[in-house]
């Protein structure tokens, strides 16, 4: 596990709902529950200008340094005046705070820590739960990220023995940054199952956004509608990434875990449970079990539940990644509770690691297995769900050598 109290550092302004405190309770969380009691936890060096660059441009970084450190004058009054804010620093989603390049590197350098590990051979899985920020794009920040740490690692991973790495985004936003960096690079596989582009930011991720160039059919996107629930949430996963992953073998897989699609989340309007996010880990797990050789990089993301969610929802995913799964119905220690009292004592604190949800799914059968018959129909959220299953699987598994019609594929 790739850990650094600096990750705390991170911290767009008091009210930003993007708050470290939920980095925090998830370490407190995982230490109360011992999960990671005997785990070397490697602490991360910031990363260097030079792996920046392998995504951002020199003018961007140098923007950001000198944002942290107030000597850009007229970026904290971009948007009071009207202009467009350079780079995308001083916008309402990404306000300039004191030494953002320094606390951002760090993040970046988490992320390149794993991949560095993976790529020794010292672990076949390692977990930073404080990279995923999947939104930035080469020139400017975007979506409370401010560097790309997933392609930065992707690109180090390609220049160092790797060239067939699968990356699976199941933030509930769509995973542009990334896709984007890679987008006619037959190297890297892109999936990304997220809420509909046409109900959610960055309005990106439509079925038909396939990659380009030598990199057609290497972009995969899964849009689901608001409202979708674990077991459809689960279904759709099913039906199209691991038939995407097993195509493509890749010699490891790569995961942002954003836990944003949670029902509680106030920021977006999916409908899952810590029980379908840990389904969706331990899926991911086991694609890289199958098909990398067990190599699984696992990153965070996006997750504004601060108390009830993202702690809980990491924590599963450390355990994942540690092969020390937890029992759903296993009970939050009164010590954290006690904690989450004193922080917050209007939130009502959870009282184990599980919803109440079954993680279990109807698995898809094909383009007539689930058909609409009038008024009198089966589950609505089914045939929707199917309806963009077909979609993806009919603009991208021809290309991947699958036949999207079969099941079996």
């Amino acid at each position: 596990m790739v850990w650094s109290p600096e990750y705390l550092d991170y911290r767009w302004s008091a009210d930003h709902p993007m708050n470290p405190t939920r980095l925090d309770l998830t370490m407190g969380l995982a230490r109360g529950l011992g999960l990671i009691e005997g785990v070397e936890l490697v602490r991360p060096a910031a990363a260097s200008d030079g792996d920046l660059m392998r995504i951002h441009t020199p003018a961007y970084v140098a923007a950001v340094k000198a944002a942290g450190h107030g000597t850009v004058q007229g970026l904290a009054d971009a948007r009071a005046d009207g202009a467009a804010a350079p780079h995308g620093l001083g916008t309402e989603d990404n306000p300039i705070f004191p030494r953002m390049h320094e606390a951002s590197a760090i993040l970046a350098g988490g992320s390149l820590a794993a991949a560095k590990e993976i790529a020794s051979g010292r672990a076949r899985r390692a977990v930073s739960i404080g990279g995923g920020m999947h939104h930035a794009m080469p020139d400017y920040a975007s979506g409370f990220c401010v560097y790309n740490d997933a392609a930065i690692a992707i690109s180090w991973l390609l220049e160092n023995g790797f060239d067939r790495i699968a990356y699976i985004d199941v933030d509930a936003h769509h995973g542009d940054g990334v896709q984007h960096a890679f987008l006619g690079d037959p190297r890297v596989l892109t999936i990304s199952l997220h809420q509909h582009p046409a109900t959610l930011w960055p309005n990106t991720g439509w079925s038909s956004e396939v990659g380009a160039g030598a990199g057609e059919g290497t972009s995969v996107n899964l849009p689901v509608l608001p409202g979708t629930v674990d077991s459809v949430w689960l279904r759709g996963f099913h039906a199209v990434v691991p038939a995407a992953v097993a195509a493509f073998k890749p010699q490891i897989v790569i995961s942002q875990c954003g836990v944003d699609s949670h029902r509680e989340d106030p920021l977006a309007d999916l409908s899952l449970t810590v029980d379908g996010q840990r389904a969706a880990f331990r899926a991911m797990r086991d694609l890289a079990d199958r098909y990398a050789d067990g190599r699984w990089l696992a990153l965070g993301g996006g997750g504004y539940g601060l108390i009830r969610v993202v702690p809980r929802a990491w924590t599963h995913l450390i355990a994942t990644a540690l092969d020390r799964d937890l029992d759903p119905q296993t009970a939050v220690p009164g010590s954290w509770r006690d904690r989450v009292a004193g922080l917050a004592p209007e939130v009502a604190a959870p009282e184990t690691m599980s919803d109440g949800s079954s993680g279990d799914y109807r698995p898809w059968d094909g383009p007539g297995g689930t058909v609409e018959t009038g008024v009198e129909s089966v589950d609505r959220a089914l045939v929707r769900l199917d309806s963009a299953i077909i979609a993806t699987r009919r603009a991208t598994f021809p290309l991947l050598g699958l036949d999207p019609e079969d099941p079996r594929d």
